[in-house]
């Protein structure tokens, strides 16, 4: 129990300075480490968490408490939350406290450091898409599901939860429930 703890420390908060833009862009790596490197549970599993901790209440980055708890229990979920958000808000902090006192002067420098990571941040939260995509067991009427959700919520302002009841009644329909 003690070293799965300490994997669980290891692993979220590695992941936690990591995770530029959110938690979403290092859901990838939080899958393979989970599912391949320490068989915490399965692919379909580690998707029915991630679903569960996007339907919550809260960030979407507390499915890290989910997987601690299913590796470990309740200690497990207490660690990996620790373990996840400790280390990032510390270092937004001071991050933070350096950034307001130099703003003056070096104004300039701040602006190309933000323009950079807006990229980053995308890439990492698109490649989070695409892993999750990847680690699912769905046909093509999943996928265009998936595909049309997509498109409308990238043009529109429709809210997600009424996109999920959506796309769940038309998978639904499909399987003829």
């Amino acid at each position: 129990m003690i070293t799965v703890l300490l994997q669980l420390a290891g692993l979220f908060a590695l992941l936690s300075v990591l995770a530029v833009g959110g938690g979403a862009g290092v859901i990838p790596e939080m899958q393979r480490a989970v599912v391949d490197v320490h068989h915490w549970m399965s692919g379909p599993q580690f998707l029915a968490l991630f679903a569960l901790s996007r339907s919550a209440p809260g960030p979407g980055s507390l499915i890290v408490v989910l997987i601690g708890q299913k590796a470990a229990g309740l200690a497990g979920g207490l660690v990996a939350g620790v373990a996840m958000f400790a280390p990032s808000s510390v270092l937004a902090y001071l991050v933070a406290k350096f950034w307001h006192r130099s703003g003056g002067s070096a104004a300039g420098w701040q602006a190309r450091v933000e323009r950079a990571l807006a990229p980053v941040a995308v890439g990492l939260t698109l490649a989070s898409g695409i892993a999750l995509i990847r680690g699912t067991e769905h046909g093509w009427a999943a996928y265009g599901v998936t595909a049309a959700a997509t498109v409308v919520l990238t043009l529109t302002e429709l809210n997600p939860v009424a996109m999920t009841v959506a796309g769940a009644a038309v998978l639904l329909a499909a399987a003829g429930h």
